[in-house]
This record gives C-alpha cells, structure tokens and sequence, in this order.
C-alpha cells in the first residue's frame, strides 16, 4: 500500500475532474450497474498513469459525447473496490493503469496497460473519443 500523502496528488487530478473515488466492492458494482455509461479509470502511481493514462482520460472528456458517470479506483491503495473493477474487466487480466468503458452494465471497451504505456496522451484520448461516439 502506498502512503496516502504521496497518491493524494494522483487522486486529486482525477476527482477535481469530475470523477468519483470508489472505495467499496459495493460501491464499484453499484457503479457499473447504473443504467448508461460508466467510465472506471484504474489509477496508478506509475509513470504512465502520470505521462498518459490521466491527462488522456480527462482530453477525452471534452468530446462532445461522453460517459454518464466518471469513477476510479487506485491500484495499490484501495485493493477492494480495484479487484471489484477486475471482477468486472474479465477476461482481461489484471492492468494499471487500465480505463473500461461500461454501458448498462457490459463492458464495451476496454485499455489495458500495454494500450497505454508509451503511447502519446493525445492517442490514447482520441481511441476514447472513438468508445464514447459508438456508445454514449
């Protein structure tokens, strides 16, 4: 587990953003049951959390179309809500940072780690655009 002084920062870029923290199992499958869209960013303290994975997540937001609800959760501090979101992710293994794009409860779309990890922000946010035009 990380110290919460040193992910507070890295929380704080996506929830001033408008995204909610989910904590809880029940809160991830209260989340991802919602009627619409529901976007779960597994946030991380790696580097390409940081280069990419957020700053790609919050471009993606000013498309025109976009998730009905924003949430995260943070690998390596809240072990409960993020193997909840795993649960959900299957068959895809294990990732963070990773973004899973749910609609009415199915997963839709999903990046896993190797999508996101060295590749530019701004392609990462354009595959999203793509996600939330198809689904939202």
């Amino acid at each position: 587990m990380y110290p919460a002084e040193l992910v507070k920062p890295m929380r704080e870029e996506l929830t001033q953003a408008g995204f909610t923290e989910l904590l809880t199992e029940n809160e991830v499958n209260t989340i991802i049951q919602k009627e619409g869209t529901v976007l779960v960013v597994v946030n991380s303290v790696c580097g390409c959390a940081a280069a990419n994975a957020r700053p790609a997540v919050k471009m993606s937001l000013k498309n025109s179309n976009t998730p009905k609800y924003l949430s995260t959760v943070f690998a390596g501090v809240d072990s409960e809500a993020t193997q909840a979101a795993r649960t959900h992710m299957m068959p895809f293994p294990p990732s963070s940072p990773a973004i899973a794009l749910f609609k009415d409860g199915e997963l839709v779309h999903m990046l896993e780690r190797h999508h996101i990890e060295g590749r530019p922000a701004e392609i990462i946010a354009e595959n999203l655009v793509e996600a939330y035009n198809d689904y939202c």
